[in-house]
């Protein structure tokens, strides 16, 4: 046997492997156009194209976050208890608009909740006062962020308070409640949020602050 026949074998195994590697990249080539007109591209997601999200996975108490047109839009699960001191005379005396007589949410989030599905909250994640972010602290507590805070969203820059359905309170320095997008449920677990429910009209081009 000679070094070409010994040599004849490994070079039909490259050949072979090469073969294998140009077919592959062809094939990723041809799919990946698809692949990616399946995602909204950057330009897309930056005009404001609709955004799923999926909250069937989602705690009670827990949240989610995504950006859609810039701004920050939180989902959370509200739990039993929750929803039950939403309605809680108590509480509404200490909010400064309960019945969202502004206009910071569409006719279909101008209830109670807030929403569309009592069990999660759609809100714009930007103080109504100066714009800065509040904090989610969803518990009751004691102590913290303030004393005998009852559950909702606390602006750490200038003290603003908001109950779980974005709703201000009285005598912080914001004037309005959270903002809510437009969005609709697609499912009992999709939420697409920058589309409104078939036959309302609404739109957020910014927040309403001071």
């Amino acid at each position: 046997m000679t070094n070409l026949d010994l040599a004849e074998p490994h070079r039909r195994d490259v050949l072979f492997v090469a073969t294998g590697v140009c077919a592959a990249v062809t094939t990723a080539a041809a799919v990946w156009p698809l692949i990616d007109a399946l995602n909204p591209d950057a330009a897309s997601v930056a005009a404001g194209a609709p955004i799923d999200v999926d909250v069937g996975g989602l705690e009670p108490g827990g949240k989610v976050v995504v950006r859609w047109r810039g701004l920050p839009v939180v989902i959370f699960s509200r739990p039993a208890a929750a929803l039950e001191k939403l309605k809680d005379p108590a509480l509404i005396s200490e909010l400064a608009d309960p019945n969202s007589e502004v206009l910071q949410q569409p006719r279909y989030a101008r209830n109670w909740h807030r929403s569309i599905d009592p069990a999660y909250a759609v809100l714009v994640g930007v103080c109504t006062h100066l714009g800065c972010i509040p904090l989610y602290y969803p518990n009751p507590s004691d102590t913290e962020p303030t004393a005998e805070w009852p559950g909702g969203f606390f602006c750490p820059c200038h003290g603003s308070k908001f109950d779980l359905a974005g709703r201000v309170y009285k005598g912080v320095p914001a004037p309005y409640n959270l903002p809510t997008p437009p969005y609709r449920m697609i499912s009992d677990r999709i939420l697409r949020i920058g589309e409104n429910p078939p036959g309302e009209k609404f739109e957020i081009t910014s927040v309403v602050q001071i």
